[in-house]
C-alpha cells in the first residue's frame, strides 16, 4: 500500500537523522542514560519502520493487514516519541506513555501473524 510505503520511508529517514542527532548533538549535553534512551527510541522506530514496509508489501495481497500498520505507526509515535521527549526534557512521568507504545507494537505483530495465518 502506497500510504504505508510513504510513512515507512519518511520514518526511516527520520531514524537516520534522529540517530545522528543523538550521536553528534546530544552526546555530552544530556546524561548518558538519556543518550541510551534516545538510541533505544531510534532502534525501536527502525525495527517497526521495517515492519511497516512489510505491511505495505503484504497489503498488495491482503487488504485487511492495514490495522497492523496503523498499530505500528501508533507504537512508533507513543513508544519512540515518548522516549525522544523524555530524553530531551528528562521529565520522568513521560515514561508512563511508553508502555502504550509497546502494547501497540505487540498488537501490530500479532495482527500481522493473524493475517498471515488467515491468508497463507
Amino acid at each position: 500500500m502506497k500510504r504505508f510505503t510513504i510513512i515507512a520511508s519518511v520514518s526511516a529517514a527520520l531514524c537516520v537523522a534522529l540517530g545522528a542527532f543523538g550521536a553528534h548533538v546530544l552526546e555530552g549535553t544530556i546524561p548518558d542514560r538519556y543518550i541510551d534512551t534516545w538510541q533505544k527510541a531510534v532502534q525501536y522506530q527502525m525495527f517497526h519502520t521495517l515492519g511497516l514496509f512489510l505491511v505495505a508489501l503484504f497489503a498488495t495481497k491482503w487488504p485487511n493487514v492495514t490495522p497492523a500498520g496503523w498499530f505500528m505507526v501508533a507504537g512508533i509515535v507513543l513508544f519512540s516519541g515518548s522516549l525522544y521527549i523524555l530524553s530531551l526534557t528528562q521529565i520522568k512521568i513521560l515514561g508512563a506513555i511508553t508502555p502504550f507504545g509497546g502494547v501497540s507494537f505487540i498488537i501490530a505483530w500479532l495482527l500481522l501473524a493473524y493475517t498471515a495465518i488467515k491468508h497463507m
